[in-house]
This record gives C-alpha cells, sequence and structure tokens, in this order.
C-alpha cells in the first residue's frame, strides 16, 4: 500500500503521526512518491480552534480530491469532535484519539478489502495509556517520547479536554525501556512530550511528578541530552529545578504556557497562576539554568481584553524577556465557555494586537540571538546546508562552515547572526 499522511497541530500529533508511520512501514507499506497516485491518505486533525477545524477539512479535501480513489483516512481531534463532518467530506476510515494501532489495522483494512470503518469512543472513560512507539521516522536526529495524555484544566478558551480526556501518564518502567530503545538506535536527543506534562503521574500508582520520570528517563538516556514540551508553570518549583538540573542531560529551553501577560484577562481564561506568580518561575529557572532559553505562547484579542488589558500584556512579556512566542489572534471555539462570553474583540483588533506582540517578541528574539554571540554552545547537527545546521541547547539554529557532521553533538563557539540564526565555529 502506498500511502500519503500528514499532520495538523501540536508535538503530539506529530509524535503520534510518527508512531502510526512506523507501524505502517513496519507492515511493508510505504510513503508515496511525489506526484505518485496514493492508495490510502491519512490525516491527523486539530481542533484546537475554530481555524485548526477549518485548516483539517481543507487538507482532508484537498488530498481526496488529489487521489481518487484512495482510502480517505482520518484520526486526531477535529475527527473525534465531528466525526459526522468528517464523513460528509469523504473519510471513510473514522478514528478520533485514541488506538492508534487499531486504526493503523483499519486504514490496511480498508485499502485491501474496502471496508470503511469509524470508532469513537469517549474520551473522559478512557483509563489508560496507550502506548505507542517512540523515536521518528528514519533519518531523524532526535527523538520524541509522549509521556502524558488528557487534560482537565478546562481553561475557558480549550476544547481540548473534550476530545483528549482524563489524565493519563506513561508509566516509569515504559519510559524506561522506551528511552533505552531509542537510545540504542542512535539518537542523540529525545524530547518529552504530552497533552499536559505538568500533569504527569497523577494517575499512577504512588504518584509520580514530572520530575521523577525525567530522572528515570536521563538514568537510561546514555549520551542522548533531553529536551522538554510545552510546560505550565505551575510545575517548575525549587524541587523540580534542583533535581532535573542535577541529571545533567536536560536542554535550556523551556516552553512555558503564558496566554496573557494580563491578571484580569488569565482569570476569564481560567488560567491557574497570576503573572506574580508566572514571573517568579522565569526568575526561578534563569537562575538554575544560566543563559536559558524561555519561549511561550500568548492569544490576543480575548473576549473581554481592554487596550489597557493589551498594553499591560505587552510590557509583562517585555519583562519576561522570552527568546520567542507562538502569538494567535484569540478564536472562538463553539463548545467552550469563552465563545459565550460578552465583549467578542473584533477580528481585525485581534489581528492589530497579535501584530504589536509580534513586533515586542521579534525585538526580544534579536536581543536574544544577539546575546548568544560569544558563547560557546552545544549543538546537535541535524542538516547539511553548504556547511552543518544544527539546533543548540537552548534551541537556536547554529551554522558552521564543517560539513558531514550530521548526528553529533559539537560545542560551537558563537560568532555572529545571520538571517535569525547563529554562526559559528566548532571548538
Amino acid at each position: 500500500m502506498k500511502y500519503i499522511i500528514t499532520t495538523l497541530g501540536c508535538k503530539v500529533n506529530q509524535y503520534e503521526t510518527q508512531a502510526m508511520e512506523a507501524m505502517l512501514q513496519a507492515d511493508g507499506h510505504e510513503p508515496a512518491a511525489p506526484g505518485e497516485l496514493a492508495d490510502a491518505v491519512i490525516v491527523n486533525t486539530c481542533a484546537v480552534t475554530a481555524e485548526s477545524g477549518r485548516k483539517s477539512r481543507q487538507t482532508i479535501r484537498r488530498l481526496r480530491d488529489e487521489n481518487p480513489g484512495a482510502v480517505v483516512a482520518v484520526s486526531g481531534c477535529y475527527s473525534q469532535l465531528s466525526p459526522e463532518e468528517s464523513a460528509e467530506i469523504g473519510a471513510n476510515v473514522i478514528f478520533g484519539t485514541n488506538d492508534r494501532q487499531g486504526f493503523v489495522r483499519a486504514v490496511e483494512k480498508a485499502a485491501e478489502q474496502g471496508e470503511g470503518s469509524r470508532e469513537i469512543d469517549a474520551p473522559f472513560k478512557r483509563r489508560r495509556f496507550e502506548v505507542l512507539p517512540a523515536g521518528a521516522v528514519a533519518g531523524r536526529t532526535r527523538a520524541m517520547l509522549k509521556i502524558q495524555d488528557g487534560c482537565v484544566n478546562f481553561c475557558s478558551y480549550c476544547i481540548i479536554p473534550y476530545t483528549r480526556g482524563r489524565l493519563r501518564s506513561l508509566p516509569p518502567e515504559d519510559a524506561a525501556r522506551e528511552t533505552r530503545r531509542i537510545r540504542d538506535e542512535g539518537y542523540r536527543e529525545i524530547v518529552l512530550t504530552g497533552i499536559e506534562v505538568a500533569s504527569y503521574g497523577v494517575d499512577l500508582p504512588g504518584k509520580p511528578g514530572l520530575a521523577d520520570v525525567i530522572e528515570v528517563v536521563a538514568a537510561n538516556a546514555g549520551e542522548m541530552r533531553i529536551r522538554l514540551g510545552s510546560l505550565e508553570p505551575t510545575v517548575i518549583t525549587e524541587d523540580f529545578c534542583r533535581r532535573v538540573k542535577a541529571t545533567g542531560k536536560l536542554c535550556r529551553h523551556f516552553h512555558l504556557s503564558l496566554q496573557s501577560g494580563c491578571d484580569r484577562t488569565l482569570r476569564a481564561m481560567n488560567r491557574k497562576y497570576d503573572t506574580a506568580a508566572f514571573f517568579a518561575v522565569t526568575e526561578r529557572l534563569r537562575s538554575y539554568f544560566p543563559g536559558c532559553a524561555l519561549t511561550t505562547d500568548l492569544i490576543t484579542g480575548f473576549p473581554g481584553e481592554t487596550d489597557a488589558d493589551q498594553a499591560e500584556t505587552l510590557a509583562f512579556i517585555e519583562r519576561c524577556a522570552f527568546a520567542d512566542m507562538h502569538i494567535f489572534p484569540y478564536s472562538r471555539r463553539p463548545g467552550t465557555p469563552a465563545d459565550k462570553l460578552p465583549d467578542q474583540c473584533p477580528n481585525a483588533l485581534k489581528a492589530r494586537r497579535a501584530h504589536e506582540a509580534q513586533a515586542v517578541a521579534a525585538k526580544m528574539r534579536r536581543a536574544f540571538l544577539a546575546q548568544s554571540v560569544g558563547e560557546t554552545l552545544p549543538v546537535l547537527f541535524e542538516t547539511s546546508e553548504d556547511g552543518s545546521v544544527g539546533h543548540s541547547d537552548t534551541y537556536l539554529l547554529v551554522k558552521v562552515p564543517s560539513r558531514d557532521l550530521r548526528g553529533e553533538v559539537r560545542k560551537v563557539r558563537v560568532t555572529g547572526v545571520e538571517n535569525d540564526r547563529l554562526i559559528g565555529k566548532i571548538v
């Protein structure tokens, strides 16, 4: 079977797509070559915003039209939330956010026998974590390991708790086994990811926390370095920082979920912290990991947000001195409490505020790049591009003139900035 597989949305979706592709290839199936008609098109969908849902539908239609006669298979948050709409636009294998192995078998059966299927469960009835093979598609130097699924934070703008369900965690012994496996396959970096990794372990015997599983992974990682996915700031305690620093393997890049720099807006979002607590976390991380890169997400134009709230947010993000930011105009999502709030901001206002925040973010990005000049950074090289290019432990792109360094971690003395990335020389 020749297949095309594509992903929308978060790193968890990327991880699950890689796992599904590994299963497909293990069964002897191959990706379709560019321009070649596929026997099956697979879309791992996203529904975090209304726009994400629109892009998911658009992608399904495009691949359906480009591959007439192919099995159209969908999984992920959009199909979990909207299986009927998925069927209306041509999907004949429809799964949600669970049972990826069953999904792959259903795709194979549909391609062989022409039988479609639909398996949509109730997310909040799920009790067990679905263990999927860690790693990446062949040729990568960085592998992802999903350690957690589900979310019960119920932020007022977010649909994900209703598509992913209750908290479920990868048992530490399974994390250790998967870490050893990808270590032995030659990967040099492991990324721990999940829907809400700060809640890791609350469902497991003894309630191990995120620091516990990081220590387990570090003990089995060999020479691999460890990178963390998005974090709720509430998990960054003094004890957490002491323990993960002691592993000696953690990359100095922390993506902290902020969403707004205004306390009034944070309360309306049902976030679990205020700006004072968030800023204390940034100082704590910088004290334990000097020179670390702090990145974040920001939503602009949330219902009821005023110009004064926007000014407060812009001042706060500049005070935090982020290395990079993902900035999104608020997107209404039917089914969430925020969709029913009064004082919805016009789209033009949301876009203008996003543009204002982008300008501040760009200035901070330039400052962080500039302060890296003169430093010596460990870089994992991934590609060759008139030299070698890779990511530092602070997740900055770094280019050196030396060739054929792919898969190596080398120390680089940074000499300058070029096109939003660092340049330097091997020490």
